[in-house]
């Protein structure tokens, strides 16, 4: 008869496996994407330079600045992240959680995160 304690320790195991390796892939995918794009990696980028960054948007929240409206988004590509600051504005038609999105612009460090002011961006259809 199995032991009914060692259970649920397996389970977790396997299901955290199953979910290392959804995000691997999701990862990988990122990165495909980024590089068919003609964009840089996050992770081979340097500060003070120009850059051009694809990836998805995992989060999008509105965050004034000494009573300025300020959007904020995270963006990863599968190596790392930026944030990506608009000045000035509360949303940003088609700027949500999930978009595939293409920017461009200069990259600072805000807090010792990657970040750029700004940025063009393009958006992406999904997967491509």
């Amino acid at each position: 008869m199995p032991d009914v304690a060692k259970e649920p320790g397996r389970f977790r195991r396997a299901l955290s496996r199953l979910a290392a390796d959804e995000l691997e892939l999701e990862s990988k995918e990122l990165r495909d994407e980024s590089s068919s794009a003609g964009a840089t990696h996050v992770s081979a980028c340097s500060v003070g330079a120009p850059v051009c960054v694809a990836g998805t948007l995992r989060a999008v929240v509105l965050r004034p600045v000494a009573g300025v409206p300020t959007l904020e988004a995270e963006l990863y590509d599968g190596t790392g992240t930026v944030t990506l600051i608009w000045l000035g504005r509360r949303r940003i038609r088609g700027i949500d959680p999930g978009r595939a999105v293409v920017v461009r612009g200069r990259l600072t460090r805000q807090d010792g995160r990657a970040t750029i002011y700004n940025p063009a961006y393009e958006l992406r259809a999904s997967g491509a």
